[in-house]
């Protein structure tokens, strides 16, 4: 007897409830765009994005149960499933759209729209012949984080629901304290010291609501390795370049000599390549480790899509996907768009590279959001691999104009897209599973949650690049500047080898210690200052771990900092508007000193671990 069959959902596959209405697609739409843009402004900052499946199921049950007496588990499922699409996507246009900015050839919001649209449907497609091996067989395999956690909120939300309000609350401390640092500038959210003595060591760290809620869910663990990975770019590699680079010669990449730049040139001329082979091996890495549940899993959507065609019509409501001939007629249309609209420049191979290696890294990227989750779920690693992949064979080819270059990156957008909103499809198809719902239903909600952030997303990007500038320090867009930098290497042919090597070395040291390598070499590869606060949410968690066990301290404190990261965000994306229309200044000097930040970001924290821990009255 298999597992699947000893497995029983908490809504019996006999019994139909009210699951695909009105209210619950238009709330879910609500929510996916505000994700959309909460995580489209994170991943500019950052270069990651925070799941919103766990975030998206408190909300819609607190919102439901307020507005409606007689809601259902699957109605909140549902909404659930539609509003991570925005945070699925907002991964996928942010880690390369700016990319196409860096290499000078910035697409317009009607491009970007479609990019992201194609892309994220052709994901969800891919997807779906995979999720009977993958969810249903593998049950008790892969765990899926974020699906089994969201599964058994919306269940425990069933009986009672006092804790939505913590959300709001976090929400609002953020708005307040973002107001306080960035438009009326009484202290400065970014400070550092650089530490003169020491070689150029410097201490930044970006005091921001958002990186401490980030830091509180990914955890110590994860948060605590950033941090190391950071501490060893900056205290230990700075320092050695800035020991050993003397003499007045530039040494390539960069074009100053060494003894003239400050700490964060530095870093962004040798110490991004090294988190750069870092980053790669650690992706090469999780491959690896997957080779052989991946090729079962190819080998059985294949099996389903062949034998699929037939029978069909007698299955109970539970096993009913979208049907094997839209999905195959769906994903021949989008390749063709892609291929025959002269709008996105790709010619019939770099289309065809799209469709093998996109289904090929859908595959990966189910399984591995299956293993550690959607936080920890490599995209970037996997975007960067397509790309590298397709500009070698350019190379090959003897294409290195630019119109290749562009070309090659617009593909690396579609499967950017693909492979987040597969990540982000099964792992609310395992809460699905789970809990009951019919399948059809959820993958039909994804497609829909498809165009309202896509179209959100391409007005952040504007909006941040005209405010900010893309790139720069206040938004570094980390992943693509990684795929710019990667792209324009290979196809020019001057990638600086030496310094990707010593970044795969140290990966390769990571793995030999058993310590897992991305987490360590996207320390590596962000500012201090990212790491550094995100670090401080970790510590708030370990403590309130510590002291408290029960459920109920861990969903206050997920909420609280679920709420932080809206806050911040919503608040920072307002500010750049504010910024564009002269309002507000980019960036003036705080009123108060710059340990005043360390002191606000110290008394937030606090309150962050003080509120998970504290009881409630009546629960």
């Amino acid at each position: 007897m298999s597992h699947h069959e000893s497995f029983h959902p908490h809504i019996p596959s006999t019994t139909h409830v009210r699951e695909f209405t009105p209210r619950a697609v238009i709330l879910g739409l609500i929510f996916g765009f505000f994700f959309a843009v909460a995580n489209g402004y994170l991943a500019l900052k950052i270069g990651s994005t925070i799941s919103a499946s766990i975030p998206a199921a408190i909300m819609s049950m607190g919102i439901l149960r307020l507005l409606f007496k007689n809601t259902t588990v699957l109605e909140n499922n549902l909404v659930q499933t539609i509003a991570t699409v925005g945070e699925g996507l907002a991964a996928g246009v942010i880690f390369t759209i700016p990319a196409l900015i860096l290499l000078g050839d910035t697409p317009s919001i009607t491009r970007i729209f479609f990019l992201s649209v194609l892309g994220g449907i052709l994901g969800i497609l891919f997807m779906i012949p995979m999720r009977r091996f993958i969810i249903v067989e593998e049950h008790r395999k892969l765990p899926f984080p974020e699906g089994t956690a969201c599964a058994e909120l919306i269940k425990a939300g069933e009986k009672s629901h006092h804790t939505a309000i913590f959300a709001l609350w976090g929400l609002g401390a953020a708005a307040i304290y973002k107001i306080f640092s960035n438009a009326l500038f009484v202290w400065k959210e970014q400070v550092s010291w650089v530490f003169g003595s020491l070689k150029k060591s410097e201490f930044s760290i970006d005091a921001t609501p958002a990186l401490l809620g980030v830091g509180y869910i990914i955890g110590p663990q994860i948060s605590g390795l950033m941090f190391a990975g950071g501490v060893i770019a900056w205290w230990v590699i700075i320092p050695l370049i800035v020991e050993f680079g003397t003499g007045a010669a530039a040494i390539y990449p960069a074009t100053t000599p060494i003894a003239q730049m400050g700490p964060d040139e530095i870093w962004s001329n040798y110490v991004r390549y090294i988190g750069a082979g870092c980053l790669a091996t650690g992706g090469i890495y999780s491959l690896l480790k997957i080779i052989p549940l991946l090729y079962k899993t190819i080998h059985h959507s294949f099996k389903e899509l062949f034998s699929g065609l037939l029978k069909r019509s007698h299955l109970p409501r539970t096993e009913r996907d979208i049907s094997l001939a839209w999905l195959i007629l769906g994903s021949l249309a989008i390749i063709l768009i892609l291929w025959l609209t002269p709008f996105f420049e790709m010619n019939l191979l770099t289309v065809l590279l799209l469709a093998i290696l996109g289904f090929f890294f859908v595959a990966v990227t189910s399984i591995t959001v299956g293993l550690v989750g959607s936080s920890s779920n490599p995209v970037s690693g996997m975007t960067i691999t397509t790309l590298l992949l397709t500009c070698i064979i350019f190379v090959l080819l003897g294409w290195t104009e630019r119109i290749y270059l562009i070309s090659a990156m617009m593909m690396g957008c579609v499967s950017c897209c693909a492979i987040c909103m597969a990540g982000t499809t099964a792992q609310d198809l395992k809460a699905g599973y789970i809990l009951g719902s019919t399948p059809i239903y959820q993958q039909v909600a994804e497609i829909l949650g498809v165009f309202l952030p896509s179209l959100a997303l391409g007005y952040v990007v504007y909006a941040m690049n005209q405010a900010f500038g893309i790139g720069s320090s206040v938004m570094p867009a980390p992943q693509a500047t990684l795929m710019s930098m990667v792209v324009e290497g290979v196809i020019s042919g001057n990638l600086p080898y030496s310094l990707v090597g010593i970044g795969v070395l140290l990966g390769i040291a990571m793995i030999v210690l058993r310590i897992p390598v991305l987490p360590f070499a996207l320390g590596v590869y962000l500012p201090l200052s990212l790491s550094a606060a995100t670090m401080v949410g970790g510590l708030v968690r370990g403590y309130v771990n510590r002291n408290k066990t029960n459920e109920m301290a861990q969903e206050q404190g997920i909420l609280l900092a679920s709420g932080l990261i809206g806050g911040d965000a919503c608040i920072g994306i307002l500010l750049a508007f504010g910024t564009l229309a002269g309002i507000i200044p980019a960036d003036k000097p705080g009123f108060l000193p710059d340990w005043f930040a360390l002191v606000t970001f110290g008394l937030l924290a606090i309150g962050l671990g003080f509120y998970s821990i504290k009881k409630r009255k009546g629960i």
